[in-house]
C-alpha cells in the first residue's frame, strides 16, 4: 500500500534569516521550533535522514512545504523574491527524487496579484501539486476581497491550496492563551489549541465569504482532521440562513474541502469524518517532522482502521492522486 503524506515540512536558510529579521510582533510562535534543535535540522534536510524517517515511519512519498507562517508575514517585496527561491529549490528537490518527494508552492500573499501568477508558474512550469497556505497574511485574514485572485487562478488550474495553522494574533494570545509562564502560553496557542481555533475560523470565514460560491471548483486540504470544525458541523449549519450562502456550511466540507490527519492517528476521528464527510475526502499527512512517528510505522494507523481495504487505499494515496491528477498543467 502506497502511503502519501500531505503535510511534511521544510525551511531554508533564507526564509529563517527573514523570519529572524521580523518585528518581534510578526514572529510567529513556531520560530523556535522551527530554527533550534531536532526539529530545525530536519526540517532543513532533503537527503539521506528525511528518507530514513520517511522509511521508518512507513511513508512512501513526502508532498513538501514551507514551515509556518511560510512567507506571509514578510515585507511584500520580500516576500516575492522568497516565493520564487523557495518554489526553485522545491522544483529541483521533487525532480530531483520524484518517487519520493512531491511539493506545494509557497505563495507571497502580501502581493496577492504576484502570488497568484506564481501559483500559476509553480504548477505549470515547476511541476508542483498547488500550494500551502496560511490563515493571515499580516492582520488580514484570508477571506478579504484582495486575496480572491489567488483563489481564481486555484480554481481555474485545479490546483488544492493547503490551509495550514498559524499562530493566533498577539492580542488573542494575550487574551486567551497567557498566565501560565511561556513555555505553557505558547503551547497553549498553537499545539495545544490556539493554532487549530484559528485556523478553523479562517476556514470558516472563507466558506462565509462565498468563496466557495465563486470558485465552486477550488479545492481546500484542511489538516488536523478539520481545524476543529468538523466535530462542531451541526451547530455550525445555524449560520446557513444569516450567511446567505447557496448551500448548508457542511456542504461544502463534501464538495470543496478535503481533510487529513497531520500525525493525529485516532481512530475516533477517523470515523467521525467518514461519517460526516465520507471517505472520498480524506488524504494522509504525518506534519514531518513535528509529530513523533509511532513505534509501529504510520501503516499500522490505516491496517487498523476499520474499513474496506479499497477504502484503506483511497485514503493512504488514492484520493490525492487523483485530486493531483485533475490538476490543469
Amino acid at each position: 500500500m502506497k502511503v502519501i503524506g500531505l503535510e511534511e515540512h521544510f525551511v531554508t536558510p533564507d526564509v529563517v534569516k527573514a523570519w529572524r529579521a521580523l518585528d518581534p510582533e510578526w514572529q510567529d510562535l513556531s520560530l523556535t521550533p522551527s530554527t533550534q534543535g531536532d526539529s530545525a535540522r530536519r526540517l532543513a534536510d532533503f537527503g539521506d535522514e528525511r528518507l530514513a524517517e520517511m522509511a521508518k515511519a512507513g511513508l512512501d512519498v513526502q508532498v513538501l512545504s514551507l514551515s509556518t507562517p511560510g512567507v506571509q508575514n514578510l515585507a511584500p517585496a520580500d516576500a516575492v523574491a522568497l516565493q520564487t527561491a523557495t518554489n526553485d529549490l522545491l522544483a529541483d528537490v521533487t525532480r530531483a527524487r520524484p518517487g519520493s518527494f512531491q511539493g506545494l508552492a509557497t505563495l507571497a500573499t502580501p502581493r496577492p496579484g504576484a502570488a497568484a501568477a506564481e501559483l500559476e508558474r509553480a504548477v505549470t512550469e515547476l511541476g508542483l501539486d498547488g500550494a500551502m497556505v496560511f490563515g493571515r497574511t499580516g492582520n488580514q485574514n484570508m477571506d478579504e476581497p484582495a486575496f480572491w485572485p489567488i483563489y481564481e487562478a486555484a480554481a481555474a488550474l485545479r490546483a488544492p491550496l493547503h490551509l495550514h495553522p498559524q499562530s493566533p494574533p498577539p492580542a488573542v494570545r494575550s487574551a486567551y492563551y497567557s498566565g501560565y509562564g511561556t513555555r505553557v502560553d505558547a503551547a497553549l496557542a498553537t499545539h495545544g489549541i490556539g493554532w487549530h481555533y484559528d485556523s478553523g475560523v479562517q476556514l470558516l470565514r472563507l466558506i462565509l465569504s462565498g468563496v466557495f460560491d465563486r470558485f465552486p471548483d477550488l479545492q481546500v486540504i484542511a489538516g488536523h482532521w478539520g481545524e476543529m470544525i468538523l466535530f462542531y458541523l451541526e451547530r455550525i449549519d445555524s449560520l446557513n440562513g444569516v450567511a446567505g450562502l447557496r448551500r448548508p456550511v457542511s456542504d461544502y466540507f463534501r464538495t470543496n474541502i478535503h481533510l487529513a490527519p497531520s500525525g493525529i492517528l485516532s481512530q475516533r476521528y477517523l470515523r467521525w469524518a467518514i461519517e460526516l464527510v465520507g471517505v472520498d475526502r480524506i488524504l494522509f499527512s504525518t506534519d514531518y517532522p513535528f509529530v513523533a512517528t509511532p513505534p509501529a510505522g504510520v501503516g499500522a494507523f490505516l491496517a487498523q482502521a476499520k474499513i474496506s481495504d479499497d477504502d484503506r487505499q483511497k485514503i493512504a494515496s488514492g484520493n490525492w492522486d487523483r485530486l493531483r491528477s485533475a490538476i490543469r498543467r
